[in-house]
């Protein structure tokens, strides 16, 4: 009898955590009409991006509580059928961070896709925040880990970047262009906050490269954050685009409607090179992933790991594969 062939996930990581495999495109709402809308557009173009309910900024002075119930009775709800909501909680210098944590958690703890730890500015601060997020989750009862994304937006949080990342149940570091350009207290140009500028100014180069390079050193994802311009879709395209080809983002932030699909085209693979990509591990999988000659070139496990994740980023942002690729791996 012939063996099953092995699927690159057991062939190529064994041993190692996997790199997430996680939508190109997350889309911040604060109130339930625009979760609602926002899940409901998740539902007309599919599973591509990721739906984030703000209970930070979303929630009214003294309505934290009865805030955070109602993101956790929408994660419960039908129009959560994608479970790829998540949730941005209070800063740690808010009263109400470890009370969204416990209502989130007690109330939608199975159905919440991450929870988002704002303003972090220390590797110290993140691991208080994570530490409550884990020994609440065990205390509940969920057999699960909560992915944990920090939005890095002051000065110490830039300067623990690689440590931040290092910590426990870590998917994405996101980045967050405003409040630092903010913190430079004129230093930095308004003009900054918008492109070209946010590419540009040495500073924000800095920083962005920083956030970009700790975050996959430690395998986890950076997140790009948000375009201004909400008039004009095209520039969140081009900003993705930047982020993706200089930086090396492979996810932002999107705070309108009209920004997602812009974000999640840039953020693609190049269709030919997807193509290559499926080549490449088809023939490999049939050689139970030894070395291999495509086209005239040599591959082995080095360059499989490399197309994997390229394969899966092509899969996420709802590319077409090749009939073959496609039934070997998903």
């Amino acid at each position: 009898m012939n063996a099953v062939p092995a699927h690159p996930r057991d062939a190529l990581f064994a041993g190692e955590k996997p790199f997430p495999s996680i939508a190109v495109c997350e889309h911040i709402a604060g109130s339930e009409k625009l979760i609602l809308k926002s899940l409901a557009l998740q539902e007309e173009i599919g599973p591509l991006f990721d739906v984030t309910c703000d209970c930070e900024d979303g929630a009214r002075p003294g309505q934290e509580v009865e805030h955070a119930k109602m993101v956790a009775r929408v994660l419960l709800g039908s129009a959560n059928r994608h479970r790829m909501a998540g949730a941005r909680i209070h800063d740690a210098t808010h009263p109400s961070w470890r009370r969204d944590v416990e209502i989130l958690l007690g109330e939608a703890g199975e159905h919440i896709a991450y929870l988002t730890l704002p303003k972090v500015d220390s590797a110290r601060q993140a691991l208080t925040m994570i530490d409550h997020v884990r020994e609440s989750a065990l205390r509940l009862g969920l057999a699960r880990e909560i992915p944990i994304h920090v939005l890095l937006e002051t000065h110490g949080g830039i300067r623990e970047a690689h440590q931040i990342a290092a910590l426990p149940w870590m998917q994405t570091l996101d980045f967050g262009l405003m409040d630092l350009v903010s913190a430079h207290h004129g230093a930095i140009p308004a003009s900054a906050m918008r492109s070209p500028g946010q590419f540009e100014h040495k500073l924000l180069v800095r920083a962005k490269s920083e956030l970009a390079a700790a975050a996959l050193a430690q395998g986890i994802v950076p997140a790009e954050g948000v375009t201004l311009d909400i008039r004009n879709p095209q520039t969140a395209h081009q900003d993705a685009l930047r982020a993706r080809r200089e930086f090396g983002f492979l996810r932002k932030w999107s705070i309108h409607p009209s920004q997602i699909m812009p974000i999640i085209d840039a953020m693609k693979p190049e269709h030919s090179e997807v193509q290559v990509a499926a080549g490449i591990l088809v023939a490999a999988q049939k050689v139970d992933w030894g070395p291999i000659q495509f086209e005239g070139e040599m591959h082995d496990r080095a360059t499989y790991r490399y197309y994997w994740e390229l394969l899966q980023k092509a899969k996420v942002t709802g590319m077409s594969l090749p009939a073959e690729a496609q039934q070997a791996f998903f």
